[in-house]
């Protein structure tokens, strides 16, 4: 009986395995193929690559866009009349996409360094056209829906652009490994030159990014300017429910310079604390008057107002998630908090000494005030005995009437005008939305003794942004949040960034120079070295060349035939790589069998 004993023994790759095995379900060795890439999985690893840029985009937006989830989902209120807060499941379903997409990117990658040919499997590629999809409807809506909030893109690279272009630059430097080992597997010298070109120029223009980042916070700590002051947005309405008197109190506790809230006028004429138009979203209002509930704010004299409760929706909708964290008191308070009236507010800014910053809703024209609600919001004022100077005014009706009756109100402006426009009128300070001001121009009217003032801050990054640009108070409804931010969260010389971005680029250059010699330095070793005790079948198979499967085992065979027939009696010289019985092309663990059983055995 004749036994033939095999030449060679496979091990089990367990990694490569669950590599091919993951991205498109190759778990078996039959399955894995060394075969170049198909243009059509080619095509769907730039859709891999285009899916992961876009989330990437559309996380990093929706993570810095974290300051303005309220305003995001009073926009969703306005539009399907129902309150939900559906930021943080459209943040935690994004972390999770980009989490998936990313991990098979990593894949992808992973396959091209070992040179396994891309076959995505069809249930990632509906979920990466899903991704796609999603990610595209989104990045429109937004667009179409919210434009404005793109603004926040641009302040956000103040923050974080130093840091972001460190990142860039480090995975730019690990990506040199895969790109150098392309660039010496390929046989066309034009693959290998577009390859070469096209890496430099990322990598070269990633150095150079730097030129155009400019940033607030790169500046000397002796030029920074004293910290902002903080108005309590509506009170604190992560706290307290938003315009209670409560919420104002937690202000106020929280020891901020100002409060801000917004002014409605009753029906019988008693100025009023209401965000809303109608008393939908923050009262009660549908179960004590259910006909009732479409009705304007202002049309409900103060009575009927005094009737609802204010708070019971806010442990119910829990809007800044919050809730959770009330003490048992605070919880029971909260329950019981009514609308609050303007008169009450202005007695608390008096005991503390605060100053008060208004937004004035003129009521609808069938309102009995609607001619001169005006002076029935500044008789209130003035009869509450609050300093003159504790109000700031930003009405722009009646505002020379006001000037007169009142000549000591800090006259404030809610649209950035021209200079010389602002002084005529007397205007000395600015309320204005974060993003309508660049830094440049808070500086520029911070020179001529305009005090800047603006909303809605409520991130720590986006304070100290506007700490280092010189701004001199902003509304927040986290001033419990901003407490804790004593110093701008980075404050960096211009000089020693300078001296960090060079020594960045030196030491990713040297890295990846060093990485492309000792790629090429391989291929040249294992395609020149011995070359006298090498036939031609050896130098092909070192090489790491892409062939097709079938070639390489051509070679194979008639590799080991020809070093049998000439007497090879080492497994080192069988061996392809005779160090560590590495398949450096098929990337297998091959176990060397000696010399006495690769000979025929007769029994």
């Amino acid at each position: 009986m004749v036994k033939h004993q095999p030449l060679q023994v496979y091990e089990p790759q367990l990694c490569l395995s669950c590599l091919t095995g993951i991205y498109g379900c190759r778990w078996k060795r039959y399955q894995r193929s060394h075969d170049d890439t198909t243009k059509w999985e080619l095509a769907w690893f730039l859709v891999l690559c285009s899916t992961f840029s876009m989330l990437f985009l559309w996380l990093y937006f929706w993570v810095e866009v974290q300051n303005d989830y309220d305003d995001f989902n009073w926009f969703l209120y306005n539009r399907t009349g129902s309150w939900s807060d559906w930021s943080v499941p459209i943040l935690i379903a994004t972390a999770a996409g980009f989490t998936y997409i990313a991990f098979l990117l990593v894949l992808a990658l992973c396959h091209i360094a070992v040179g396994q040919q891309l076959n995505l499997h069809w249930l990632h590629k509906i979920g990466v056209t899903a991704a796609l999809i999603t990610t595209l409807i989104a990045l429109v809506s937004v667009e179409q829906l919210w434009k404005e909030e793109w603004g926040i893109l641009l302040i956000s690279f103040q923050a974080t652009g130093p840091f972001l272009h460190m990142g860039a630059v480090a995975a730019a430097t690990i990506l040199a490994w895969l790109v150098a080992g392309q660039f010496a597997r390929a046989e066309k010298t034009m693959f290998q030159a577009v390859l070469l070109i096209t890496y430099l120029g990322i990598i070269v223009s990633l150095y150079l990014v730097p030129l155009t980042i400019t940033s607030p916070c790169l500046m000397e700590k002796k030029n920074l300017g004293p910290r902002p002051s903080i108005f309590g947005h509506r009170g604190a309405p992560m706290l307290a429910p938003e315009n209670t008197l409560m919420s104002f109190q937690k202000a106020v506790e929280l020891k901020v310079s100002g409060l801000q809230s917004d002014v409605q006028i009753s029906h019988d004429g008693i100025p009023f604390l209401m965000h809303d138009r109608t008393l939908r979203r923050t009262t009660n209002v549908g179960k004590v008057f259910p006909h009732r509930t479409g009705e304007a704010s202002s049309m409900f004299n103060w009575t009927d107002l005094q009737s609802l409760n204010a708070g019971e929706w806010f442990i119910k909708d829990d809007p800044f998630w919050t809730v959770s964290s009330l003490s048992e008191m605070d919880y029971t308070q909260v329950g019981n908090q009514s609308i609050c009236g303007l008169s009450e507010m202005l007695q608390l800014a008096i005991d503390h000494n605060k100053s008060v910053i208004f937004s004035l809703w003129r009521p609808p024209p069938e309102h009995p005030f609607f001619e001169n609600w005006i002076n029935v919001t500044l008789e209130t004022i003035l009869q509450s005995g609050i300093r003159q100077e504790l109000i700031m005014w930003t009405s722009e009706m009646d505002r020379a009437l006001v000037q007169q009756i009142a000549p000591g109100f800090r006259q404030t402006s809610e649209v950035k005008e021209d200079i010389r426009e602002l002084l005529r009128k007397g205007i000395l300070t600015l309320n204005l939305r974060y993003n309508q001001i660049k830094a440049e121009e808070i500086r520029e009217f911070s020179t001529l003794n305009f005090s800047i003032n603006l909303f809605t801050v409520n991130e720590p990054w986006l304070y100290s942004v506007l700490w280092c640009s010189g701004v001199q108070s902003v509304t927040s409804n986290a001033p419990q949040i901003l407490d804790k931010v004593p110093y701008p969260i980075w404050l960096m010389p211009p000089d020693e960034y300078y001296w960090i971005w060079i020594i960045l680029d030196l030491i990713s250059f040297i890295i990846v120079i060093g990485i492309f010699v000792l790629q090429n330095y391989h291929i040249i070793r294992y395609r020149l070295g011995n070359i006298r005790s090498y036939n031609p079948e050896q130098i092909m198979l070192s090489a790491a060349v892409h062939r097709s499967s079938r070639d390489v085992n051509v070679m194979k065979e008639k590799l080991i035939f020809s070093e049998i027939n000439n007497g090879v009696g080492s497994a080192e010289e069988v061996s392809l790589y005779s160090e560590n019985g590495y398949d450096g092309y098929s990337n297998e663990v091959v176990t060397p069998i000696d010399s006495h059983s690769r000979k025929m055995r007769v029994n």
